[in-house]
């Protein structure tokens, strides 16, 4: 099998101290850990089986990048929320930068590393060099808690180049300062709504 060619490993962190013209409660972290790599379906016209280049590069990638996203974030106890996104390059198709993060053999290595049940939010998209790389977060167990529906955003100057894909994930350490919107579940309570009712409960 073909293993990831990472030309680079990018991370980056950020603390709020203040929000509002308010002090947090208690300093909030984002963190994020992103790899650079070659394409493993460049130069193909169309690939009908990803599934080879999904078993050689997403369990390796997940091992890259969970233990950087950890010491960033401060620990994998001090992580309430978490996401993931793909950005592939434009001589890429967007399910090429879909298939190397929408799998269990990559999304479960962030998950049990932070005892999450939720699914991971995320984005997959085509751009290129310098584009905004973005990863929305939900809690990594209540994904009915807004206070931690977020988003951490970054770039990378030269990724991806056109035969690369740039694959990131992403944490934080609580939910938004002085979040004061409630969640889902008061609005479903106060309107009357079952929880059986996943469409409305998903809204």
């Amino acid at each position: 099998m073909v293993q990831p060619l990472v030309r680079k490993i990018v991370t980056y962190a950020e603390e709020v101290l203040i929000e509002g013209r308010r002090e947090v409660p208690r300093p909030t972290r984002f963190a994020a850990a992103a790899a650079v790599i070659r394409s493993p379906w460049r130069g193909d016209k169309f690939t009908e089986d990803l599934k080879p280049a999904i078993l050689s590069h997403a369990t390796l990638l997940g091992e890259l990048l969970v233990p950087r996203l950890m010491d960033l974030a401060g620990g994998a106890a001090a992580v309430e929320a978490y996401g993931k996104a793909a950005v592939v390059g434009a001589d890429g198709e967007v399910e090429h930068a879909s298939a190397l993060i929408h799998t269990l053999r990559f999304g479960n290595m962030l998950r049990e590393a932070v005892g999450g049940t939720s699914y991971l939010s995320f984005t997959n998209k085509r751009a290129g060099p310098g584009c905004s790389i973005d990863i929305p977060m939900t809690h990594i167990r209540e994904s009915g808690t807004r206070s931690h529906f977020l988003t951490i955003s970054f770039n990378i100057p030269d990724a991806p180049a056109d035969d690369e894909i740039v694959i990131a994930i992403g944490a934080a350490t609580a939910g938004r300062p002085h979040h004061r919107i409630g969640d889902r579940f008061e609005d479903m309570k106060e309107m009357g709504i079952s929880s059986n009712n996943t469409v409305l409960k998903e809204g």
